[in-house]
Parts: structure tokens; sequence; C-alpha cells
């Protein structure tokens, strides 16, 4: 069980990278010409196809198994002192890395496909990838729904069988209810639960590899 919450604990700390990983290419690196027309933009994911398909592979694939391993490992963790929490918890877990996976393939799938309609019909690529863009920001993106309850639940649960820092739960209340409130589509709650789950993460992390016993 140690080695699983070792595991968990760097699972985590991944995570956290590579939300500021996504953040900084996409803040400092990613220079898409929103206002150009349709041609230079297709132009533009052409040149940039392998590099966005990293990106992709890594903010949602990558991320989406290290989550899994982190799931597994705090549910190991809780299982015995609240058990339904963390089934609960963990049901919605699962359900997140399944969402996250699914966005990184629809991601590179589309991108792929947009990018070969662009030569035949610039239009209707155009519209594919507005389509595409749409079903990857509702699923893994835009709509922080599951994980906030993931983490909200988690949260609940370390407080209630006094698991983890004290303060770690009370901050996983609030980012989790944060990312419930995702469901209104206001960018600034996805930007607050971005930035909030590089702490959180962190913080997680460190507190599973620091005391890896339950």
């Amino acid at each position: 069980m140690n080695n699983l919450q070792k595991i968990g604990g760097v699972a985590a700390l991944f995570e956290a990278a590579i939300y500021i990983s996504a953040f900084v290419f996409f803040g400092a690196f990613w220079d898409y010409p929103v206002s150009a027309d349709d041609t230079h933009k297709f132009i533009f994911l052409t040149n940039n196809q392998v590099i966005l398909s990293i990106v992709n592979l890594t903010m949602y694939v990558a991320f989406g198994l290290f989550l899994a391993v982190l799931v597994l490992a705090v549910h190991q963790r809780m299982k015995t002192k609240a058990p339904v929490l963390s089934q609960t918890a963990s049901v919605f877990g699962i359900i997140w890395v399944g969402l996250v996976i699914a966005s990184g393939m629809i991601a590179n799938v589309g991108l792929g496909a947009v990018i070969d309609l662009s030569a035949k019909n610039a239009e209707q690529a155009m519209t594919l990838w507005v389509v595409i863009n749409t079903i990857v920001e509702g699923l893994g993106g835009g709509n922080e729904v599951v994980g906030g309850l993931w983490v909200l639940l988690l949260s609940v649960a370390g407080l209630k069988i006094i698991e983890l820092p004290k303060l770690l739960n009370c901050f996983g209340l609030f980012i989790g209810t944060v990312g419930i409130l995702t469901i209104y589509p206001a960018e600034i709650l996805t930007e607050i639960f971005g930035l909030g789950q590089i702490l959180w993460f962190s913080w997680l992390g460190m507190a599973m590899l620091m005391s890896p016993q339950s």
C-alpha cells in the first residue's frame, strides 16, 4: 500500500506539471491567428499539427492516465475509514479519467480530419473545427463538473476521517466547488479551477509522498 501511495503522490505531481506546461504553452508559445482568414488558419494548423498533437496527447491522454493512478491510490487510502464517500468519489474520478482521455483522442483525430478536409473545402473544414472544439471543451476543457465533484467528495472524506492535511482538504472544498460551478460558462471559473488544481495536485502529491501510510 505504501508503494501505491508513493506512486499516487508522483502521479499527482505530474498532474500539476502538465497543468503548468499547458498554461505556459498556450500563454507564451501558441500564436493561433484568430483574426486571419480560414486559409491562413489552416496553414497554421497544418504547420503546427505535430506539436499540437503532442500537446493534446500530453494534457489530455497522459493527464488521464496519471489521474487513473491517483484516483486508485486515494481510494485505497480512504476506503477503510470512509467507504461510501471514497467509492462515490472514485466513480466520478474514473468518469473524469474517461472524459479527459476521450477529449484528447477526439482532438487529435479531429485535427487530422480538419486539415485533410481544408484542402478540399475550407468552409466545411472550419465548421467541423468549431464542432470538434465544442465537443472537446464540453467533455474535458471548459466544463469541470465531474472533476470538481471528485475533488469535493475527497475533501469531505478527508475532513471527516482526518486524512491528509486539514488545510488541503479545506482548499479542496473550495476548488471542488469552483469546478462544479463551471457548469455555468464563465471563463474565469475555468481559469480559477485550473490554477487551483496546480496547487491542489502539488500539495496532495507532497502529502502522499511525505505521509504514505493511511
